[in-house]
């Protein structure tokens, strides 16, 4: 059995939006298909010394030895799926702490404060805790303060910072159905609701939507 070490490193939580609509929209084959894509996306967005600890059914955890080591990653993984087509918005959240790492899992408080700070960000979102600012600083990338905010099963309000780190595609939208990424020029329909645009990635989804837009909108 290999023995428990304590180390520092920075602990990302990144997932995909929505990926319970998605599912009953889209069926279970095509979920698992997606998943597929996300962890090679991972794969491809780790630098030499992150580690890919694990997989949480549609989340993975990351673990990296340095703040901006952390940060770089997410901005990798966050480019690389602006680029897929047909794919969810991620939403991720890092933290850097001290950690006992056990047979290649790792385990504490920090890994337990990541998790928390992702699942408190919205889709498209990056939140860190101040222990990752100032390499964001460092990289010329904006932090906006978000304040202090409760975290389940957490004791202290932990301050929060949303990283402005991806890139900004004025084209895309959010099929309200299934969560999915639509380009609006490549959208299988669009339809308006209420003085609302909504672009869908199938038709199946535009016409769940206008059966019951309340149910989406």
């Amino acid at each position: 059995m290999t023995e428990a070490s304590t180390r520092e490193h920075t602990f990302a939580f990144v997932d995909l939006a929505g990926f319970t609509a998605l599912t009953e929209a889209h069926g279970d084959e095509d979920a698992v298909a997606l998943l597929t894509r996300f962890e090679k996306l991972v794969a491809t967005s780790l630098g030499d010394d992150d580690i890919l600890v694990k997989t949480i059914g549609d989340a993975v955890m990351v673990a990296a030895p340095s703040p901006d080591s952390g940060l770089s990653f997410t901005v990798r993984l966050f480019e690389a799926s602006h680029g897929e087509p047909d794919f969810p918005v991620l939403r991720a959240g890092l933290h850097h702490g001290p950690a006992v790492e056990r047979n290649g899992d790792w385990f504490g408080a920090s890994v337990n404060l990541a998790a928390r700070v992702a699942a408190q960000a919205h889709a498209g979102q990056t939140l860190v805790t101040d222990t990752v600012v100032p390499a964001a600083h460092d990289a010329g990338i904006e932090v906006v303060d978000l304040g202090e905010f409760d975290l389940r099963n957490i004791a202290e309000p932990v301050h929060l910072w949303e990283v402005l780190a991806s890139p900004a595609h004025d084209q895309a939208g959010v099929d309200p159905v299934c969560r999915m990424r639509v380009w609006r020029e490549e959208s299988a329909g669009r339809l308006r609701h209420q003085n609302a645009d909504y672009w869908f990635c199938s038709l199946d989804c535009a016409a769940q939507f206008a059966a019951d837009p309340a149910r989406f909108s």
